[in-house]
């Protein structure tokens, strides 16, 4: 399995390159597919989602799709998955995607189509692979209101393939308060680790071999 787990998308050059290098064909040959489902879950301006898919658009793929994983039959869903080279999910409220993916019987599917694709994460879309994605560890992480904001008290992680939990946005403008004392403080309370990382960069996965590609700044606690 191939992750490339971002905080802000395919920002930069080194993150698309990385991308280029999992995929191992030129865009242009490859299929992708766009999940927007944690969005629809965040309430306000969209601008940040637009930019983020034709951020991606403009890379020139072969065949751009969109997939909502809503509302729609399961196996539809699986096979439109299974027809991309590269399954991309969005960012919005990374409990509502988790939920859209257990309440809707994906998650065995999804992995299965990820023995032999290339998965890109932005923002909530990174986040669902943790084992700690969990009400109890949205106190820690501060993110109790993202989780009871969809009238839930609970959740539970859809794959739990990660020992550690991917925090995004550190040092972003549109989330001020994500300096070095908000990741302290969160470390702080933790027992697993944490990569916390800015939109320049990704946590990368491939075939279980973990790293980090950025052009940027992340963290990793402990």
């Amino acid at each position: 399995m191939n992750f490339l787990l971002t905080a802000g998308g395919l920002r930069n050059d080194t993150l698309r390159d990385a991308l280029r290098d999992m995929l191992g064909k030129p865009f242009g040959a490859a299929n992708v597919v766009y999940v927007p489902t944690a969005s629809v879950a965040e309430p306000g301006d969209h601008g940040w989602f637009l930019a983020d898919m034709n951020r991606l658009h403009a890379l020139g793929w072969r065949e751009f799709d969109v997939l909502e994983l809503n509302g729609l039959p399961r196996q539809m869903v699986l096979d439109r998955l299974l027809n991309a080279d590269v399954i991309h999910v969005g960012g919005g409220n990374h409990y509502h995607l988790a939920r859209s993916i257990t309440g809707n019987g994906l998650a065995d599917g999804i992995l299965e189509a990820l023995e032999s694709r290339v998965y890109v994460g932005f923002s909530a879309g990174s986040m669902v692979f943790s084992r700690h994605l969990t009400q109890d560890s949205a106190g820690v992480i501060g993110d109790t209101e993202d989780l009871r904001v969809l009238g839930e008290t609970s959740v539970e992680p859809p794959f739990g393939l990660f020992d550690w939990y991917l925090k995004p946005h550190l040092y972003s403008a549109d989330f001020p308060e994500r300096g070095d004392a908000w990741a302290d403080r969160i470390a702080a309370r933790a027992d697993f680790p944490i990569y916390f990382i800015d939109d320049e960069t990704a946590v990368r996965v491939r075939d279980g071999k973990l790293d980090v590609v950025s052009e940027g700044r992340w963290r990793l606690h402990p």
